[in-house]
């Protein structure tokens, strides 16, 4: 069986590098990016981040093919990849050794919401949650202690509880209208 710890010592020295550019003044902000492009006939949204793409898709239900997940669970699952990311990265600054981690993010969308007699149900996800399970021979203080600091920093567990203003704009164009100037 495959353990974490030896990823760990590797991530280890990873954060102690970031963190020593930090310190040193030599980090800057990252841009992020994310493209997503609806295509035609299937109306699977394809999202490519850098060199990476995934396929979102709704189930049959609501006029998908099942292809891949939906909006809401990736949201989910981001939750998740981002809560393990930051245990590692807290293991790994702590020194606490992890044999195995897993995390399940569990929510709730209820396709009535906003609707009439149900105006107070929420139309976003909700009701979200997430389980830890830690194989590790740390004490329980060391793992609630690397709890709470996760909690503390990762970024998309405190983008969800402290939500951004997001700035939005729509750039319209009639792609029709050029066959109908040029007959």
């Amino acid at each position: 069986m495959s353990h974490l710890n030896e990823y760990l010592a590797e991530k280890r020295a990873a954060v102690l590098a970031r963190n020593a550019a930090v310190s040193s003044g030599t980090a800057q902000p990252a841009q992020l990016k994310a493209h997503v492009r609806a295509e035609g006939r299937s109306g699977v949204r394809r999202l490519r981040i850098r060199e990476h793409q995934v396929i979102s898709d709704s189930p049959p239900d609501f006029a998908g093919y099942n292809l891949g997940p939906s909006s809401p669970e990736l949201q989910l699952g981001v939750l998740g990849t981002c809560v393990t990311h930051i245990f590692l990265i807290q293991a790994a600054e702590r020194q606490v050794p992890l044999e195995s981690l897993e995390v399940e993010v569990t929510g709730v969308i209820d396709p009535r919401g906003g609707k009439p007699g149900h105006e107070q149900t929420p139309i976003w996800p909700h009701e979200i949650g997430y389980t830890v399970h830690i194989d590790s021979p740390a004490s329980r203080a060391e793992i609630d202690a690397l709890f709470e600091a996760v909690e503390r920093t990762c970024p998309i567990l405190n983008l969800l509880r402290n939500p951004q203003t997001i700035r939005a704009e729509v750039r319209h164009t009639d792609s029709s209208a050029a066959p109908r100037l040029a007959a």
